[in-house]
């Protein structure tokens, strides 16, 4: 709960720091923001790496597994229609196409889960050993994943069909490629000055090809997210027993990989930063023509309300593995957002995206940062009583 709630600050902070790099000059203000982006760039691809690095799948079990991950982008689609379409008909109630657009791609920040922050909080509440857990593990990375594939879409909202999104589609169904194909099979280093080293090379791999890309089209360049490759070299690097990640050998293979208290505290931190960096993205808050604080406020909890309620689609599955309280623990253990959510309102910004609804939507995730302890609590108490 401590580390959740220093997050939370430390987005805050961010945010607030960002009020003033408005008052810089602009040549400042344009330098200090770029090096921001590549900071806040590299460090998403350290955390997508870790998450990755999480992600197991059993091959034999591909239709079990189909059926997750449609539970998963279901329960992620909920979130993300309901808050868009409340930045459109409520935020921006002009119903243009425009507004639409830029919606749908802010409006996904509440889709992904914050799988880091989840599975570390249901661990701290001694669930590792239950149903939700297991359960949520896989959600969890799914919906993460699922956001990171609908960026292309959304992207095309956007830009419009160019051929340079055909190109991106291609780099990305041959990462997909990769990872099925080497799913934790590349011994490479692990540690956390090697992951942070290989988030950098992404970063200038993905900085390279867009500014090369420029010199064939300045209006719609070649941009790579860094998500999916960070996320697709977590998948194939090698865990270093070689076994199943929760078994007792596992456990101890990992005292030099990812999972060590070592490399845990280093995460920790990076996911701090991290958190620092995405508020010192965000554009000045403009509160003139939108109302105060308080209406601030009240778009905030509206928001955050119906980015949990979309979380609820799981209520309604697996009622041959689990009763109704674990169905309903697991959605609540799902509310918790974060890293991935936070990445892609860095990538709206990229876009040009910006005023109330960027503004709500980065409130609404240091909201659900503050409450998540409060969530698994709640799904620890539904799960305390007898299977109904």
């Amino acid at each position: 709960m401590q580390k959740v709630l220093v997050f939370s600050l430390l987005l805050i902070g961010g945010l607030i720091g960002s009020q003033f790099v408005g008052e810089l000059a602009p040549e400042r203000a344009a330098a200090f923001a770029e090096v921001v982006r590549v900071a806040t760039m590299t460090l998403l691809g350290f955390i997508m790496v870790h998450v990755g690095y999480e992600f197991e799948i059993e091959k034999s079990k591909l239709r079990t597994y189909a059926v997750d991950y449609g539970v998963a982008a279901t329960a992620a689609a909920f979130p993300w229609i309901f808050c868009s379409a409340y930045f459109v008909w409520v935020l921006t109630p002009t119903g243009t196409e425009a507004s639409w657009s830029d919606a749908l791609l802010a409006g996904r920040f509440a889709a992904p889960t914050s799988a880091g922050i989840l599975f570390a909080m249901l661990a701290a509440a001694g669930l590792s050993a239950t149903w939700l857990f297991k359960k949520a593990r896989v959600l969890a990375i799914f919906d993460d994943l699922d956001t990171v594939l609908l960026m292309i879409p959304l992207k095309m909202l956007i830009v419009g069909a160019k051929w340079q999104l055909a190109v991106v589609v291609l780099i990305m169904a041959v990462l997909l490629w990769i990872a099925w194909r080497w799913l934790h099979a590349v011994r490479w280093p692990v540690s956390w000055p090697w992951v942070l080293g290989y988030a950098a090379v992404i970063t200038a791999a993905s900085e390279a090809l867009y500014a090369g890309s420029k010199v064939l089209d300045d209006v719609v360049p070649i941009h790579i997210e860094v998500l999916l490759p960070a996320f697709v070299l977590g998948c194939i690097l090698a865990r270093p027993s070689g076994t199943d990640p929760h078994s007792d050998d596992a456990r101890e293979g990992h005292q030099e990989g990812l999972e060590s208290p070592g490399e845990q505290r280093i995460a920790t931190l990076v996911s701090g930063a991290f958190m620092v960096l995405v508020g010192l993205s965000m554009p000045k808050i403009a509160l003139g023509a939108d109302g105060g604080w308080g209406t601030l406020a009240f778009h905030t909890l509206v928001v955050t309300l119906l980015a949990n309620l979309g979380k609820m689609f799981p209520l309604f599955c697996y009622r041959d593995e689990a009763g109704w309280r674990e169905r309903l623990a697991l959605c609540i253990g799902m509310w918790p957002r974060g890293e991935v959510g936070a990445g892609v309102l860095v990538v709206s910004l990229g876009y040009g995206i910006g005023g109330p609804m960027v503004t709500v939507a980065t409130l609404s995730l240091a909201l659900n940062l503050v409450l998540t302890g409060v969530f698994i609590v709640w799904a620890k108490r539904l799960i305390a009583t007898p299977r109904v």
